[in-house]
């Protein structure tokens, strides 16, 4: 899964203050940097930081995170993790969008496998984990909870 290390507090990159509108917002939140950051194994970020406590810089807010392999993740960050809506696209083809959470798949989403077959419904860590509807590569709808690798009970949606 895309995760890209923490970045250093001293980082060398292209960085620049995001404007606040009001005096009250700089003394109630971090200030927002404008980054553009490429980690040693080749990663690279684009988007917003925010220093933590100790001075260290660590993604918060919109960003752009690709690496050498072609994965492509645009979306929220927290807490230097994706965290928030997003959509992440795989060099394989396989695309998802919708929640993560420390980095994984997790809360609603759509999953677009490689055969164009496609999951929509609920994750957990990772996993197809609760109520969902699949559409095979035919095109058939199925609808039903989802534990992972197995489905119990699913069933074909007919229209009539």
């Amino acid at each position: 899964m895309l995760a890209g290390p923490s970045l250093p507090g001293g980082f060398r990159g292209r960085g620049e203050r995001a404007l606040s509108n009001s005096d009250e917002e700089l003394t109630n939140s971090p200030e927002v940097y404008k980054v553009t950051f490429i980690f040693p194994n080749l990663d690279k970020y684009d988007g917003d930081c925010t220093r933590t406590p100790d001075g260290a810089l660590e993604r918060n807010g919109y960003g752009v995170h690709t690496t050498p392999d072609g994965i492509i993740y645009k979306g929220n960050w927290k807490n230097d993790k994706m965290n928030g809506l997003g959509r992440v696209e795989y060099p394989s083809g396989a695309v998802y969008e919708g929640d993560f959470k420390n980095n994984m798949l997790h809360g609603v989403g759509t999953y677009i496998f490689p055969n164009g077959a496609k999951y929509t419904g609920q994750f957990s860590e990772n996993k197809l984990e609760g109520k969902g509807e699949f559409t095979d590569t035919e095109g058939l709808e199925w609808d039903g909870t989802f534990h992972y690798t197995a489905a119990p009970g699913l069933k074909l949606k007919l229209e009539m």
